[in-house]
């Protein structure tokens, strides 16, 4: 094996590694319950597109809004991804995998709700590292009690 080739190779491992913590960190974020304008910077493009079940937005402070008013209908959640797929091609990837959501609620009522589906996120290297562009989560099934969405409750402004 030449030079060249051990140079790919060894790009394609760490491409794949740190696409594999960003995700796992942004699971686990999820739960930590901090959607702050660090957290957004984190994760996402200033222009990311999310496809949630409980509406779609577009821009980093959108996002950011939207998934902190939806996560405030949990009292605690535990985030699993799983059986991820990763494609890499030069400055951006796709990232497919199973996702199952256990969420209780935070009514008081101690109900608990569980979603499960499929993750499809698309990434861009930046000069900060992999950051998600795109991200649709589709729920297969859910078991239990689902939220009740106030009654305003509608994707936060584009950006």
């Amino acid at each position: 094996m030449d030079t060249e080739e051990m140079q790919r190779q060894l790009q394609a491992l760490t491409d794949r590694a740190e696409i594999t913590d960003l995700m796992d960190r942004y699971l686990r974020s999820l739960d930590d319950g901090v959607f702050d304008e660090e957290w957004a910077r984190t994760f996402h493009t200033e222009d990311v597109t999310a496809e949630m079940p409980i509406g779609t937005v577009h821009g980093r402070d959108a996002l950011m809004a939207h998934v902190r008013r939806g996560m405030a209908l949990f009292d605690r959640t535990v985030h699993l991804g799983t059986n991820t797929v990763i494609e890499v091609d030069g400055a951006r990837a796709t990232v497919r995998g199973a996702q199952l959501s256990t969420h209780v609620l935070a009514d008081g009522s101690g109900d608990v709700f569980i979603s499960a589906g499929h993750a499809d996120t698309e990434l861009v290297r930046t000069a900060d590292g992999w950051r998600i562009s795109a991200a649709a989560l589709r729920v297969v099934w859910t078991q239990g009690t689902p939220p009740r969405l106030p009654d305003d409750f509608t994707p936060a402004p584009t950006a």
